[in-house]
C-alpha cells in the first residue's frame, strides 16, 4: 500500500528537523504502508518522539495553532451540545465560540478533517490542533456526570428485567415463600414423606449435574479440532492492512506493581500496535496506579481513563464508563496480570470472519502460568482446564448459553453498545452478559487461544475471589429466571436445561455438599437404621450411584482435564479435588451471606502474590528500559 502524500510530507519535515533519524523514518514508513495507517498513527505507537513533539510539528506543518487544553480549559457547556461518540470517534471537539466563530480542536488535522468540520459545524470555524489525550480528557470532563450515570444505570433504566439492581423480585419472593411454606407444612404433618421427596429431588439434581458435566466434556473434547485449524490458517493469512482497530480495556484497581507486565504483554501481541486502542481503566482516586502508569512513558496508543467515584465500585461500571471513549471495531477485556498468546487477536478476527453473522462474542481460554507453585495453584489450574478447555466448547456445541469468563472475551463493539454492555450491579458481569447475549438472539463462540494469568496462591485470597464469582452466579440465576417463559422461548429447552445445571448447579452443589456429607457421616457413625426411613430402595441406589460413580467421574474428569495441554504432571493431583470442593463450599456460603447482606460489594482479589510476579516485573521493566534506549 503506497504512503499518502500527507504522511510523506510529515516524515520529511521530521527528518529535516532532526526529530527522527533516517532509520526510524524508514521503519515508520514501512509500518504505515504495511499496516494501512497514517505515519502519525505509527509514530504514536512508538517512543521515538513524544506526543508533545509530534503535535508541535503537526501544528507547524499545517500552520495551525497548537492549544494546550489542560492550561486553556475548553467550554464544557459548548462541548455538551454535540454528540460525544461522534467527537470521540473523530477526535474533533468544539472548544470555544466567539463572535459567531466556532473554534474546533482536532488531533487529526488534514483535508478530510477540514471537510468534516465544515460539514458538521458550518463554514465559520477556526481550526486548532490539540493532542489526543487533551481532547479525550476534555470529553471525559465535560460528560463526566452523564457518562458516570449511564455507566451505572443505563441497563437498569432501559432493560430493568435484565439488571441485577433489584436482587430478587416480588414474584420470586412469592415463589420462595410458597416453597418454604409447603416444606414446613410437610415437616409438620408428614415429615417422613416430605424428607423422602426432598431427598429424591436433591439426588436427581446431583445425578443430572454430574451427567450433564460428563456430556459437556465428552462433546467438548472434540468440538474444536477442525475449526481451530481453520481459524489458525486464516489468522496466518490475514494482512495487517486489513485488520480492524481493536480496543483493549484493562480495568485495574490498586495494582501498580503489575503495570510493566501488562504493558509488555500488550506490546508482544502480534497485531499492529498503531491499530490498538488501549485503555488502562483506573478509579480516579487510585493515585498510586495512575502515577505508576504515567511514569512508564507509554506509547500514544495507551490512554488512562479515570473513572469517577460512584456506587457500586465495580469492574463492569468502570468498563461501561471506558466504553464511551473506545474507538475500536472490536473490544477485548484483559485483566492486569494477563498474558494473552501473541496471535490471539488475529485468531479472533479470523473466527469472526468464519462465524455466523449473529456472533457477538468470542471467548478465549484462560489458564495459569504458575500452576506448579503450590497445591492451590495446581487445583485452580485443573479447575480452569476442565472449565475452559472442555466444558465451554461443549456448551458451544450443544448451543447452551455460555457464561463468559472474566477476561479475554472479544466483542463486536456495535452489539456491546446495543445491549448497554455490562451490568454494574452483577459481580460476575461477563457470565451475566453471556446469558443475556443468547437471550437477545446473539451467539457466543469459543476458540483455542489461551490467556495466561496468575493463579491464586493464598487460600483466603482464593475464597474472596471465588465467593464473588459464586455470588455473581447467584445474581445471574435470579435475573434470568425472572421470566421463565421468556427464557424458554429465547434459548429453548436445551438452553434452559444447561442454564439450570451449569449456572444453578455451580452454586447449588457448593451449598448442598455439606448436607450430603453430613448424611454420609451419620450413616458411617450410626449405621443405616437411622437413615433408612428416608431412603427407599430406589433412592438409596441412586444416592449410592451419586456417591460412588458421580464423585469418581468428577475426580476422573479433573484428572484428564490437563491432558489436552499435555500437562500430565498435574493429573495425579486430581485425586485431592475433594479438598478443593470443601473450599468451594466455604466460598458458596460466604457468597450466599453477601448476596443477602451486601449484594453489590466487589471483593477485591489481590494480585502479585506469586513468587513468579517479581521475576515478571523485573523482566518487563528491563524490556521497557531497553525499548526507551
Amino acid at each position: 500500500m503506497p504512503l499518502d502524500a500527507e504522511s510523506e510530507a510529515i516524515g520529511t519535515l521530521l527528518l529535516d528537523r532532526g526529530i527522527l533519524s533516517p532509520d526510524q523514518l524508514l521503519t515508520a514508513e514501512d509500518h504505515a504502508r504495511d499496516w494501512g495507517v497514517s505515519l502519525v498513527k505509527v509514530l504514536l505507537s512508538r517512543r521515538w518522539i513524544t506526543s508533545d513533539q509530534l503535535y508541535e510539528q503537526l501544528s507547524y506543518h499545517y500552520d495551525l495553532p497548537l492549544v494546550d487544553l489542560m492550561e486553556h480549559r475548553p467550554d464544557d457547556t459548548l462541548i455538551r451540545k454535540y454528540d460525544p461518540r461522534m467527537m470521540n470517534d473523530r477526535m474533533t471537539v468544539p472548544i470555544k465560540e466567539s463572535d459567531g466563530v466556532l473554534t474546533v480542536a482536532t488531533a487529526r488535522p488534514g483535508p478530510e478533517t477540514l471537510l468534516y468540520v465544515r460539514k458538521t459545524y458550518g463554514p465559520r470555524v477556526h481550526m486548532v490542533i490539540a493532542s489526543h489525550f487533551d481532547l479525550s480528557w476534555s470529553l471525559q470532563r465535560a460528560f463526566r456526570e452523564q457518562h458516570s450515570h449511564e455507566a451505572v444505570f443505563a441497563l437498569a433504566e432501559i432493560d430493568p428485567e435484565m439488571s441485577a439492581q433489584q436482587v430478587i423480585t416480588p414474584p420470586q419472593i412469592l415463589v420462595l415463600y410458597l416453597l418454604l411454606s409447603i416444606f414446613l407444612l410437610g415437616i409438620a404433618f408428614a415429615p417422613v414423606p416430605t424428607l423422602i421427596v426432598l431427598n429424591v429431588l436433591l439426588t436427581v439434581f446431583y445425578t443430572g449435574n454430574f451427567l450433564f458435566k460428563a456430556v459437556l466434556v465428552w462433546v467438548g473434547g472434540a468440538a474444536q479440532e477442525s475449526s481451530s485449524r481453520a481459524i489458525a490458517a486464516e489468522a496466518g493469512l490475514l494482512r495487517d492492512e486489513d485488520l480492524p482497530t481493536y480496543t483493549v480495556l484493562v480495568p485495574m484497581f490498586r495494582e501498580p506493581e503489575v503495570l510493566p507486565i501488562l504493558t509488555q504483554a500488550l506490546r508482544n501481541l502480534d497485531y499492529p500496535l498503531a491499530k490498538l486502542d488501549i485503555k488502562i481503566v483506573l478509579e480516579e482516586g487510585d493515585h498510586e496506579t495512575i502515577e505508576a502508569a504515567r511514569s512508564l512513558n507509554l506509547e500514544g496508543v495507551f490512554e488512562i481513563i479515570r473513572v469517577p467515584a460512584s456506587h457500586p465500585q465495580t469492574k463492569p461500571k468502570a468498563c461501561n464508563f471506558a466504553l464511551r471513549y473506545s474507538q475500536g471495531d472490536f473490544l477485548v477485556i484483559f485483566d492486569a496480570e494477563d498474558k494473552p498468546e501473541p496471535d490471539q487477536l488475529k485468531k479472533v478476527v479470523a473466527a469472526f470472519n468464519q462465524s455466523p453473522d449473529n456472533t457477538a462474542c468470542i471467548q478465549c481460554r484462560l489458564n495459569y502460568y504458575n500452576a506448579r507453585e503450590n497445591w492451590l495453584t495446581r487445583m485452580f489450574t485443573l479447575d480452569y482446564s476442565l472449565w475452559f478447555d472442555l466444558m465451554l466448547p461443549g456448551l458451544e456445541r450443544l448451543k447452551v448459553p455460555i457464561p463468559l469468563g472474566g477476561t479475554s472475551n472479544h466483542f463486536r463493539m456495535d452489539v456491546l453498545r446495543e445491549l448497554n454492555a455490562w451490568d454494574p450491579f452483577n459481580v460476575t458481569e461477563d457470565a451475566d452478559l453471556g446469558i443475556r447475549l443468547t437471550q437477545k438472539g446473539y451467539r457466543v463462540g469459543v476458540i483455542d487461544s489461551t490467556t495466561f494469568e496468575e493463579a491464586n496462591v493464598s487460600i483466603p485470597n482464593w475464597i474472596r475471589q471465588r465467593s464473588r464469582w459464586i455470588k455473581g452466579y447467584m445474581q445471574t440465576f435470579l435475573v434470568h429466571s425472572r421470566r421463565p417463559i421468556h427464557l424458554w422461548r429465547s434459548i429453548g429447552p436445551a438452553g434452559v436445561f444447561g442454564f439450570v445445571f451449569f449456572i444453578g448447579g455451580t452454586f447449588l452443589s457448593g451449598l448442598l455438599n455439606p448436607v450430603f456429607w453430613a448424611v454420609f457421616a451419620i450413616w458411617m457413625i450410626f449405621g443405616e437404621d437411622i437413615i433408612s426411613p428416608y431412603f427407599p430402595l430406589p433412592v438409596l441406589y441412586l444416592s449410592m450411584l451419586n456417591l460412588l460413580a458421580g464423585n469418581a467421574l468428577l475426580i476422573y474428569l479433573t484428572m484428564v482435564a490437563p491432558f489436552r495441554r499435555r500437562w500430565t504432571y498435574l493429573a495425579p493431583w486430581g485425586v485431592t479435588v475433594i479438598g478443593y470442593w470443601v473450599l468451594m463450599t466455604i466460598a458458596s456460603y460466604k457468597a450466599l451471606s453477601q448476596l443477602v447482606f451486601n449484594p453489590f460489594y466487589w471483593e477485591k482479589t489481590q494480585h502479585g502474590l506469586s513468587k513468579h510476579t517479581a521475576n515478571e516485573v523485573a523482566e518487563a521493566s528491563a524490556d521497557v528500559e531497553e525499548a526507551k534506549g
